[in-house]
């Protein structure tokens, strides 16, 4: 195979089920010129060098049209871009303005406060699989579960969900390249027009959600925009949910494969917070940062990184770099001194990491208490096309029922 044609490759959904073989391929070769001029960085030492590195830009300003290529879903442009596609400084305004809302000193308890709504949100979610003997642990579980939790978090009107949710589904759909963009944006539209209206109303009457207090931080002087707090709020709803149906569907996928790992994990409560890492560097659920820009000339790995040209950080590739990890391609929860990249690094460590994190340990746990013998009824399941945010698109499973 030539490494020149690696990201078409990559891309290529052919590859989607099992990416891995291409990324050992590339690790022959830490950082590989493709002939489109962009640079693959595959080996984990120079991904998380340049993810920290100040002469890679995420600004899109400085992005040529089409950087990126398929595996790039462009943004709304009637919005200000969100904070992941910007720079310093106006990268911290924005993230610290947001990030305030999560955690100290702010707002030390946010989390975990949210611990007992989520847990209703998983019960609730399996309670409604009585009865059936047959799952889909994507749609019936996984994807319905972090965007009633975003509607939560921002305090979006219980009666208001089912259109959060219709919203959530097409602007997903605008991240698959295959899907029409037009829905996608028209949904993007709509849900900006609505989260603008909500913003209004909160900075009246704050009520719960974090966009109360955030709504207060909007207008003259303040250290968002209106704009930018809309934009903020769709970055949440995205990153926070792709991520986190990925999270929990890739962890579900892994531990059916593994059964002797699925014995203990329904055993050994302990063992939830190490496993979840373990997929997070197996299985991660954000494969590559494909939209980064060397803003001059960066030496690595003995290549030349010519100024302008545009970086693929393939964190998937690095999280099985046997440099780093012992036997990268085996499973394993055990493993000591998991420094994987699978929420990146640097400062645009995923901002909605805790969140994901806190969401999939409470779920997993529950999921499998419940399923009475799951077994997967397509290995590999149907993948979604988006190489970027990869987690199958469907995960079906027979069950014998649903335990009390």
């Amino acid at each position: 195979m030539s490494l020149a044609t690696m990201s078409a490759q990559i891309t290529d959904f052919a590859h989607r089920a099992d990416p891995y073989p291409l990324y050992a391929a590339l690790r022959e070769s830490p950082v590989t010129r493709q002939d489109d001029g962009s640079y693959l960085v595959s080996t984990y030492y120079e991904v998380r060098s340049l993810a920290n590195d100040p002469r890679l830009s995420n600004d899109l300003r400085n992005r040529p049209p089409g950087a990126g290529g398929p595996a790039v879903a462009e943004e709304d442009t009637s919005l200000p871009p969100s904070f992941i596609f910007h720079d310093p400084p106006e990268h911290e305004r924005l993230r610290n303005t947001a990030m305030r809302q999560f955690g100290p000193p702010h707002s030390p308890r946010f989390l975990y406060d949210m611990q007992d709504d989520i847990a209703k949100i998983v019960a609730d979610l399996l309670d409604g699989l009585d009865g059936r003997t047959e799952v889909d642990v994507v749609d019936d579980f996984a994807y319905p579960l972090p965007v009633t939790a975003i509607c939560k978090i921002l305090g979006v009107p219980r009666e208001d969900e089912p259109l959060f949710h219709g919203w959530a589904d097409t602007v997903a759909s605008g991240l698959d390249p295959s899907q029409g963009k037009e829905k996608a944006r028209q949904a993007r539209v709509e849900l900006g027009a609505y989260l603008s209206d909500l913003i209004d109303t909160k900075r009246r009457h704050p009520g719960n959600g974090i966009l109360g207090p955030l709504a207060r931080e909007t207008g003259a002087g303040g250290s968002m925009s209106k704009a930018e707090l809309v934009a903020t709020s769709i970055l949440l709803l995205i990153a926070g949910h792709e991520t986190t149906v990925n999270l929990i569907s890739n962890t579900t996928l892994t531990l059916l494969r593994h059964p002797d790992v699925l014995k203990r994990f329904r055993n050994e409560p302990g063992l939830v917070v190490p496993l979840i890492e373990e997929v997070l560097r197996y299985e991660p659920p954000v494969q590559f940062i494909p939209f980064t820009l060397a803003l001059s000339d960066i030496d690595i790995a003995g290549t030349t990184i010519p100024k302008g040209s545009p970086v693929w950080l393939l964190l998937a590739s690095a999280n099985r770099d046997p440099r780093r990890f012992a036997d990268p391609d085996r499973f394993d929860p055990d493993r000591e001194d998991n420094q994987h990249l699978g929420f990146y690094t640097g400062i645009h460590y995923c901002f909605g990491a805790p969140l994901a994190r806190m969401e999939a340990q409470l779920a997993l746990p529950r999921l499998f208490r419940r399923l009475e013998n799951p077994r997967l009824l397509a290995d590999p399941p149907p993948y979604r096309v988006n190489p970027v945010l990869r987690g199958p698109r469907h995960l079906p499973l027979a069950i014998d029922g649903l335990a009390a």
